[in-house]
């Protein structure tokens, strides 16, 4: 009889798992049909669509070959109609052809996904440590200059744009003292195969610092608080009369508990890196997903790369949440069901 409520509860428990991944599947494919449709009509009442820009860029174009390119477009099909054979290209792994690169749109977003990854992923563990390292500190000497400071310094950088940022970066430490290059993921001339792994981080460390700028300050305020909770609460205080000094209580307490809070917060911060990706790599030039969206949706108007890089970072952005909500659950089980 134990046994069969064992494993009831065991059955029970693997249902509501399934019930719970179902839940985070449908959540995660409505958000994607509801970006995809609102980038769609968004692109779609663009006042530069593909046949303005094609007789912008070829003056004089006879009026039988700008009629192919409207049947070629769809732009004469109603937008639903447009939309829907967008969407099953989409499923069916047709994401169209970019208009700037002459290269299938997935094909341009394999490529420069690798250089996307590496300098978002530097900037979220730079962040990470900085911003934890940092809260510590204004923590331990909290309502003291060190902690006056640097809480000053992140409320500006919470305050300031990521572009200014980057050119401030720029003209220090490559223009007037010329560490580090103006831009590109590789030293201009250079065959692919010849670049080597310093070379590499030498032209990644300035995105990847102007990147980070984004959360590692509001990461840092964030520990803060939440150590300032811990240092202000009666077991501290039994800690403290029983001779534990700072480094020990900080370490054997307030670490701890601020720990879990700032790995969630870390991870729900990828929707805070994709978008700062974007100023990030056009200041650098950097050959990312960030620059190539810049560029389609304002120089170019490209609208099938536009649209894919959109629903990439999309599906980025929904797995950082998800990952921050399913830590949230695993470390503590009382907020399961909540949200």
């Amino acid at each position: 009889m134990g046994k069969l409520k064992s494993w009831g509860i065991r059955g029970g428990v693997s249902l509501g798992k399934l019930k719970s991944w179902g839940i985070y599947i449908g959540r995660g494919v409505a958000l994607l049909f509801a970006v995809s449709a609102l980038s769609f009509a968004l692109a779609s009442a663009s006042p530069i669509n593909p046949e303005t820009r094609y007789r912008l860029s070829h003056p004089g174009v006879s009026q039988e070959n700008v009629t192919k390119m409207r049947e070629y477009w769809g732009i004469d099909e109603p937008p639903v109609g447009r939309y829907l054979g967008w969407l099953g290209g989409l499923v069916r792994g047709e994401w169209g052809m970019s208009t700037t690169y002459r290269r299938p749109v997935l094909d341009v977003i394999g490529e420069r996904f690798s250089a996307s990854f590496a300098l978002m992923a530097t900037a979220w563990v730079l962040s990470g440590l900085t911003g934890f390292a940092m809260g510590c500190v204004m923590a331990a000497a909290r309502d003291r200059w060190p902690d006056r400071i640097l809480r000053r310094i992140c409320l500006f950088l919470c305050s300031v744009p990521t572009f200014w940022i980057g050119l401030v970066l720029l003209a220090v430490f490559s223009a007037n003292l010329g560490w580090f290059p103006f831009g590109l993921a590789v030293p201009p001339g250079v065959r692919a195969e010849s670049v080597t792994l310093a070379q590499r981080i030498h032209h990644l460390a300035l995105p990847a610092l102007t990147l980070s700028c984004l959360s590692f300050a509001n990461l840092a305020l964030h520990v803060r608080e939440k150590l300032v909770d811990v240092y202000q609460s009666d077991y501290v205080l039994y800690a403290r009369a029983r001779g534990e000094c700072g480094a020990q209580i900080l370490f054997g307490h307030g670490i701890r508990n601020a720990l879990v809070p700032a790995i969630i917060m870390q991870f729900g911060s990828v929707s805070e890196l994709f978008g700062g990706s974007v100023f990030a790599e056009s200041v650098f030039s950097y050959p990312g997903l960030g620059s190539a969206l810049a560029k389609a949706g304002m120089d170019a108007s490209d609208i099938p790369l536009f649209l894919g890089i959109v629903m990439i970072s999309a599906v980025f952005i929904f797995a950082g949440n998800l990952t921050a909500n399913i830590l949230t659950q695993v470390i503590d089980p009382r907020t399961k069901g909540v949200g």
